[in-house]
């Protein structure tokens, strides 16, 4: 890549993808780990095993589908056709939901149709989801990254934090109709398609070529790059320290119900005030971890699960509204710090130029755990309802424990491995051999 362009580009490409980010953040705490789409279903009828299959939905959808993008896109030359195609999609997909939702009304089905749906928008936005993250890593230095990518965060969370009061007031005062909802979902979905044409706005340089004969078959695509990643067992350490994203979520999925059945809070608050701080939290985490530049890769890495770790722990001991707050505020910061690390850390463990294959592969070496975790806590809540609100303090203290092996995963992880200037090399040469 030249590096002469990225830095001329910087401030135009931190522009273009904090404007999108920016507008994404204004729908995205409807949708994704949100407590409003939890208490949605709940005001459906939905139970435990309902409110881990949202999540479940959505990491199936991140995991097989982005496999497809990645395999179509990987060693192209430029991307960003394919992110803003990919985007639009995502964006209407949610609109076509609303849509639906307003004409069904309040007929039995509402619940089907609804996982149908969100089923539809988790396969659209895992398509997004690695070619995005490529796409940014693509667009900086390495020196550049963490900075640039704090501050789309914080434009992202910055939204967030304005659209979790703008839900606060439609929950007091429509609660969970199903026509605000229809409406709800539509205005996000607008705002998704709106918000994907200031990619615009980017300017790339263009990777090396690559598949000068023809792109290899799928299952050669596959295979090699599964291969290339486990003989790179620092890389796999630092998965391992990445399944803190499941357990952060399936604990996302499940405390807006106890905090509103067991803890005193009233709907409103959880759907709107919890998430409020959750990117409050977010927020400061990326000024400091980000824009400030505080702490090394590997440490920032660690303070993400040590703050998730807090937070779970205030859960599964206390159910004050006070710890509620400050839980949410942790979630938030352990949520943002990831955010900011991923991105980079991939790109820089996995030794390629390209590194879209290893976005794509990595959620489906993780996909049994996964989607295994909410389904098993929303399976025992539903069979243990009689313990009460000892029921979902089980599940938090479970997932300290989960948390605390992934920050032990993440102690182990070296972030300044031997550069291998022919890992790219290694990985198509590979590819030739086993392409009959």
């Amino acid at each position: 890549m030249d590096q002469n362009l990225q830095h001329h580009y910087y401030r135009q490409n931190v522009f273009g993808i904090s404007a999108v980010e920016f507008i994404w953040g204004l729908g995205l705490p409807v949708v994704v780990e949100s407590t409003f789409l939890q208490l949605f279903v709940r005001s459906l009828g939905g139970g435990g095993l309902a409110l881990g299959m949202i999540p479940v939905l959505f990491f199936i959808g991140i995991s097989f589908f982005a496999l497809l993008a990645s395999y179509m896109t990987e060693g192209a030359a430029f991307k960003r056709r394919a992110v803003i195609l990919l985007h639009l999609v995502s964006g209407f997909s949610l609109l076509i939901f609303g849509i639906l939702l307003m004409g069904l009304g309040h007929g039995p089905h509402v619940l089907l149709v609804f996982f149908g749906c969100y089923a539809v928008f988790s396969v659209c936005i895992g398509m997004s989801l690695p070619v995005w993250l490529n796409y940014l890593v693509k667009l900086f230095t390495e020196e550049q990254s963490v900075p640039g990518l704090a501050t789309m965060m914080i434009a992202q969370n910055s939204a967030k934090l304005i659209s979790s009061l703008v839900i606060l007031q439609v929950v007091e005062r429509h609660a969970f109709e199903i026509e605000a909802a229809a409406f709800v979902f539509m205005a996000v979905g607008g705002l998704f398609s709106l918000g994907s044409l200031f990619f615009l706005f980017t300017r790339e340089t263009a990777d090396p070529a690559r598949h000068p004969d023809g792109r290899p078959p799928f299952g050669i695509f596959l295979r090699t790059t599964i291969a290339h990643m486990q003989r790179n067992r620092n890389f796999l350490i630092f998965l391992g320290s990445d399944l803190e994203l499941p357990i952060v979520v399936t604990v996302i999925s499940f405390y807006a119900a106890y905090a509103t059945e067991f803890g005193g809070i009233a709907p409103a608050m959880a759907a709107g005030l919890f998430v409020g701080l959750i990117y409050a939290g977010a927020i400061g985490a990326n000024i400091v971890l980000g824009s400030l530049g505080w702490l090394s890769l590997r440490h920032k890495t660690m303070v993400s699960k040590i703050g998730a770790i807090g937070a779970v722990l205030l859960l599964g001991l206390w159910n004050a509204p006070a710890s509620f707050y400050l839980a949410s505020f942790l979630l938030g910061a352990s949520r943002g710090t990831r955010m900011i690390v991923f991105a980079p850390a991939v790109k820089k463990l996995s030794g390629l130029t390209d590194a879209t294959p290893y976005f794509a592969v990595a959620p489906v070496l993780t996909l049994p755990l996964v989607a295994g975790l909410p389904l098993a806590s929303g399976f025992f809540l539903d069979r243990t309802a009689g313990l009460g609100a000892d029921a979902y303090r089980l599940v938090f203290l479970a997932s300290a424990v989960l948390l605390g092996l992934t920050l032990l995963c993440a102690w182990c992880t070296n972030f300044a491995p031997r550069v291998d200037p022919a890992s790219d090399a290694i990985l198509e040469d590979r590819r030739g051999k086993d392409d009959p």
